[in-house]
């Protein structure tokens, strides 16, 4: 009675196991036979959704003053605290926002960011922005610290070049 109970047990595990392997080759030959979804990376630019956050940028006013005041909100919301923030005071010779302050100094560390947002959505200037810039890549960690001036530069979506080392530098249109 317990060889047969086994026996018994051993041909439904087999029948299982048979269905799950015919199953696996069916999902197998229908992606053979269905069209390639791959594309051209390099040569052909994904379209990134609306509401992707991938690099950071700094914003300018219509005027081309920066839009950052220098408040350090963004980087007091930063959960890893990759964000570096010097505030300096507007001088009527030298005005460069349309605040009182300004941010003499404005880093982020894009290594030890994990692209939540939090300081897009706490700036009440809208001075910190993250587009569809996702061609990161780079052999060189000093190239992941983001200065104020590189941040302000905002070329064209995905109109980056890559060398033949995979270092990423900016289009000049």
């Amino acid at each position: 009675m317990f060889k047969l109970q086994s026996v018994t047990q051993l041909a439904n595990e087999t029948v299982v196991g048979v269905k799950n392997l015919l199953t696996g080759m069916g999902v197998t030959f229908k992606n053979m036979i269905s069209p390639p979804t791959t594309q051209c990376y390099p040569e052909i630019k994904r379209e990134m959704p609306a509401r992707y956050r991938g690099r950071h940028f700094l914003t300018r006013n219509s005027e081309g003053l920066e839009n950052c005041v220098g408040c350090e909100l963004c980087a007091a919301n930063c959960p890893v605290g990759c964000i570096h923030v010097e505030a300096a005071e507007n001088s009527e010779g030298n005005r460069v926002s349309k605040g009182e302050r300004y941010a003499r100094v404005y880093e982020i560390n894009l290594l030890r960011c994990i692209y939540c947002g939090y300081c897009e959505e706490a700036c009440p200037e809208d001075a910190v922005i993250l587009r569809e810039h996702y061609e990161l890549a780079n052999y060189d960690r000093d190239c992941y610290i983001a200065d104020k001036e590189e941040l302000l530069t905002y070329p064209e979506p995905n109109q980056f070049r890559v060398n033949y080392l995979g270092n990423t530098t900016v289009v000049k249109k």
